[in-house]
């Protein structure tokens, strides 16, 4: 078994494999470890602390870095802290374990979505604090609960508490995709989720019994909903758990200032980017919904796509690289020059 802290091992890289064996999986999340961890944090750094109950034990954990005008709307880093169940008999190494092989990649469930990308944040908070920076706008990281679920006690209660409004969010970055490919995948919007729950009623009885019009008889799946529903006779309804209606686009123009700000860092660094849809739903869009332009950015190239899989594992060398990206994307966001809306 490897040792939690090999000789040698950059403390980043300790840093993340700590936050990763705090076991905030679903459906029974460890929520207090989470804060505790990230309150530890905010004291070793030198940021405010703020923890925001949106609902019974789901705490949204604020840390902020104060820019220098505060008339200027700021930067907001979101990452969440759950993750979703493991099937620990398919994997290789104990998912809260934080396994590190001899080739460098660690393991573990949250090492792509998105525990990474939380400490990411942080370590290049530490290294541009360290070095002495300090930027126009303010720097927001918020780690909230329960996005794996939908965040509907996470981040769609907090955009609409006043503790958000104060943020006074002008721009956000939130998670991503690994992308297997020398390119880096940014997203700029996200498919709409419809959740939807089919009651089905019918005839009880033992199973050996040939029994007519029963409920399971009736969930056959081979037409649309709508019209599957009418022709499956009384008793067969259908309900949307989940029905997104408000699909939002960031915008991608040259012309936009947080965009230019954006992908003009990459274009320093050489990095190719791929701006796409999202195949999937976010925190970002509850961003979206209410006015804050978001981007989805996971620094993982020449990675698979391991996100709730078995063996979900982020090599070192790739999770380093991820900090020398924010370390330079953040000054570059932090310092967009007054907006017209800001003037």
């Amino acid at each position: 078994m490897a040792s939690k802290r090999r000789e040698g091992e950059h403390p980043s890289v300790t840093l993340f494999r700590q936050y990763l064996r705090i076991r905030t999986v679903q459906p029974e999340p460890d929520y207090g470890a989470a804060v505790a961890f990230l309150e530890e944090r905010a004291c070793q750094l030198g940021l405010g602390c703020q923890k925001v109950e949106v609902a019974a034990g789901r705490v949204v954990t604020v840390l902020t870095w104060p820019g220098t005008n505060p008339r200027l709307s700021s930067l907001l880093l979101n990452s969440h802290t759950d993750v979703v169940p493991v099937f620990k008999e398919h994997w290789s190494h104990d998912p809260f374990e934080a396994f590190k092989d001899a080739d460098g990649y660690i393991y573990g469930r949250g090492a792509q979505d998105m525990k990474c990308v939380g400490i990411q944040y942080l370590e290049a908070v530490r290294r541009l604090k360290v070095e002495g920076h300090h930027f126009p706008r303010t720097i927001h990281m918020t780690f909230v609960p329960d996005e794996e679920i939908g965040g509907h006690q996470g981040m769609e209660l907090f955009v609409k508490r006043p503790e958000f409004q104060a943020l006074r969010a002008g721009f956000a970055l939130d998670e991503g995709l690994a992308n297997p490919t020398d390119a880096f995948t940014v997203f700029y919007s996200e498919r709409s989720p419809w959740w939807v729950q089919v009651t089905s009623t019918g005839k009880p009885g033992h199973g050996s019994r040939f029994i007519e019009d029963t409920a399971a008889e009736k969930l056959a799946f081979e037409e649309q909903l709508q019209g599957w529903c009418q022709a499956a006779g009384e008793g067969v309804t259908f309900e949307f758990a989940q029905k997104w209606t408000e699909p939002r686009v960031t915008s991608t123009d040259d012309s936009d200032p947080w965009w230019a700000a954006f992908s003009g860092v990459c274009k320093d660094m050489n990095l190719t980017l791929e701006p796409e849809i999202f195949p999937a739903a976010t925190d970002s869009r509850y961003l979206r919904a209410v006015g804050v332009p978001a981007l989805g950015f996971s620094p993982m190239n020449h990675t698979p796509v391991l996100l709730h899989d078995h063996d979900e594992r982020l090599h070192e060398a790739m999770f380093l690289r991820g900090i020398d990206i924010y370390t330079r994307l953040l000054p570059a966001l932090a310092s967009v020059p007054t907006l017209p809306s800001e003037s």
